[in-house]
């Protein structure tokens, strides 16, 4: 099957674009560094492989145009015409006899210049020669600037063209505008064609497909065609007469029989006789629409005689077919694709005269032949007049009869559930396929079986009596339990333990009065320190008394709780007595230190208050110090890379790099060191 995919024709640039993608590439592709000091041949060669490279571009990309684009003697028939009425045979052919042409000129220009290039004897006429060279070509592009654009635009327009393959199974639907022609593809396939209640809403080709006995079938939607002189007909009516003179294919024929379309039968049946000659040789069947507005047996006599000339007229394809005239049924069919009335039996009508047709042509083929000399059927001659029925041998039979039953589907669930009304009203019974010695067992609500065991085997009889017993037992014991409970009444207490017992109760119904109180209120109370503690509950002088009454001896806690209470830096450091560090200490004037005595004094304060940094605290995770030394290392070098880019902005003064290295490094040696 040919298929004719325009849409992947590379795009045509227009003459500037062009320029510039193959000079640019040309500058990408080639060395660029050239020095005056070279040997001649070597600039020759340098300046002669840009020409021909750029030559080459200019070849392979107008090459790719030529051959992309279809030849219109080359392709298939209807497509050749097509392209003729849309974008003008003599156009398109000039196109591309202008960018052949170009192309050609392009190729001489490069071997012209690279036979002077043999001869340029310095840098200058080398460099001359090359510049003349490329802008020759570039001259020769632009001047084929108006044929890039208009391929161009016919590429675009070729790519929305729809994908027809023209030797495929097609049925083709003609007739007068607004027939119906674009509701009858749209209900038989997939294609979504508008519909609109006036004339010429199909303005071009389009496409469906449907599927008839396993097989796909080509739907086309033609434009309508209106009664007139070949000449004077426009585009969009040449596309239909386009494809009703190449395609092979199935001709449904709409009438409007209602008149609602704006033409009359007599103006219908005037157009068929116009085109009859585009229709010999395929099959046609004339469809009477929209019988829900007007049926067939509602017409006048006139518009009666009309459809069957053109039925008659139906009927000779037939017989050119090799059908006989008596098959009139399937050549003139009414429907109505508002209410979708006769919509698939004219559907299959053409589908099967199509096949009908495509299988009589391929009978009647040379290849039919070649085919049948392979074939060869044996029939036996009849020695005698005595008859000899087929015998079939009974263990033959018996085999098939069992294999047949064999063969017999077993009934799913699912198969019941069907035949039974469905889901949400068949039940499916669980207990059917329960193993048991009798059949019967299966539908009785006991015995239940559990882990293999018969539940009944395990039911005592007296089983309500004996819970009885049980729960009246269990109520007993709970009343020995409640009679047993401790209670401590104070009737065999002493009186001091008596007076303990009091306090501790006190104390005690003191505390969940309090901490009721901080519970309701806790959410609008405030958090104050002790020393604003107005009822004097924490004090020293308290804790004193409360520990005396236990036998303690309080001294020490008020002593410590005091020593902590003062801050570090109000206390006031105890001198140390004169002579301990030896009575030879030589006697200073005044009582006011010196300087190096209040800088000791300072460093011996700091160093007993503050610790170094390497000095491991418990909690750290860190097993020593130098383990700690270790990570703060490594903590400030993660650090300083961060803290480097941090230090430099946008705003900040930055001296760049004035000579880079990879513009003035290299080997230079004759001419200046500015420039390369």
């Amino acid at each position: 099957m040919v298929q004719y995919n325009f849409k992947k024709i590379t795009v045509v640039p227009n003459g500037k674009d062009f320029v510039d993608i193959i000079l640019s590439r040309t500058q990408r592709q080639t060395p660029t560094v050239v020095h005056k000091g070279y040997a001649i041949s070597r600039l020759r060669q340098f300046y002669m492989r840009k020409v021909k490279y750029t030559q080459q571009n200019f070849h392979d990309k107008l090459s790719t145009i030529i051959d992309e684009f279809p030849r219109l003697d080359d392709i298939h028939p209807f497509y050749g015409d097509l392209l003729h009425v849309l974008y003008n045979k003599d156009h398109y052919k000039l196109a591309l006899g202008q960018i052949n042409t170009a192309r050609n000129l392009i190729g001489k220009i490069a071997k012209d210049y690279v036979k002077l290039l043999k001869y340029g004897d310095s840098l200058y006429r080398c460099k001359c020669l090359k510049v003349a060279a490329l802008g020759r070509m570039c001259t020769v592009l632009k001047r084929v600037g108006p044929s890039l654009a208009y391929l161009e635009q016919v590429r675009q327009h070729m790519a929305r063209l729809p994908s027809i393959d023209p030797n495929t199974r097609t049925i083709l639907i003609c007739g007068y505008p607004n027939v119906g022609k674009s509701s009858f593809i749209n209900k038989i396939t997939r294609a979504d064609v508008d519909v609109q209640p006036y004339a010429f809403t199909t303005k071009s080709l389009f496409v469906g497909h449907t599927d008839y006995k396993y097989l796909r079938y080509q739907v086309i939607d033609t434009p309508g065609i209106l009664d007139r002189p070949f000449e004077d007909r426009n585009i969009i009516e040449m596309c239909s007469i386009t494809a009703l003179a190449h395609l092979r294919a199935a001709i449904l024929f709409f009438l409007d029989i209602s008149g609602s379309c704006g033409y009359s039968i007599a103006q219908q049946a005037a157009l068929f006789h116009s085109i009859k000659s585009l229709f010999m040789n395929k099959p046609l069947i004339i469809v009477c629409n929209k019988t829900d507005l007007q049926p067939l047996e509602g017409i006048s006599e006139e518009d009666r005689k009309l459809v069957m000339e053109m039925k008659s007229e139906a009927l000779k394809t037939v017989i050119g077919q090799g059908g006989e005239a008596t098959s009139d049924d399937s050549v003139l069919l009414t429907m109505s694709t508002l209410t979708e009335e006769g919509v698939i039996s004219v559907k299959n009508a053409a589908c099967e005269r199509l096949l009908d047709q495509r299988v009589e042509v391929k009978m009647k083929s040379k290849k039919i032949n070649d085919c049948l000399n392979r074939f060869h059927v044996a029939i036996p001659k009849p020695r005698d007049q005595k008859e000899r029925p087929p015998c079939i041998p009974q263990a033959v039979l018996e085999a098939k009869a069992k294999e047949a039953a064999e063969k017999e589907k077993r009934k799913t669930e699912k198969d019941l559930e069907n035949e039974n009304g469905g889901a949400g009203v068949y039940s499916m019974n669980l207990r059917k396929h329960y193993i048991l010695a009798n059949d019967e067992w299966k539908e009785d609500i006991l015995p239940e079986i559990l882990d293999g065991h018969n539940v009944y085997d395990f039911i005592d009889p007296d089983i309500l009596r004996r819970v009885e017993e049980l729960e009246r037992e269990e109520g007993i014991r709970q009343a020995e339990e409640e009679n047993d409970e401790f209670e401590i009444d104070g009737a065999e207490l002493t009186p001091e333990q008596q007076a303990a017992l009091a306090e501790i109760r006190k104390k005690k119904s003191l505390l969940i009065q309090q901490h009721r109180i901080k519970k309701s209120n806790a959410e609008s109370r405030p958090t104050v320190p002790r020393k604003f503690d107005k009822d004097k509950q924490y004090t020293s002088e308290r804790m004193g008394r409360q520990l005396s009454k236990l036998g303690l001896d309080p001294s020490l806690a008020i002593q410590r709780m005091r020593s902590r209470s003062v801050s570090r830096r109000g206390r006031k450091r105890d001198r140390s007595p004169e002579g301990a560090d030896g009575g030879d200490r030589m006697d200073v004037d005044g009582d006011t230190p010196g300087k190096k005595q209040r800088l000791s004094r300072s460093r011996s304060r700091s160093r007993s208050v503050s610790r170094p940094p390497h000095e491991v605290v418990p909690g750290e995770g860190l097993k020593d110090s130098a383990q700690k030394i270790k990570a703060i290392k490594l903590a400030k070098k993660s650090v300083k890379k961060r803290n480097k880019e941090a230090r430099r902005g946008e705003a900040d003064r930055v001296i760049p790099t004035l000579k880079p290295k990879h513009l003035y490094s290299g080997k230079r040696s004759t001419g200046k060191t500015d420039r390369r």
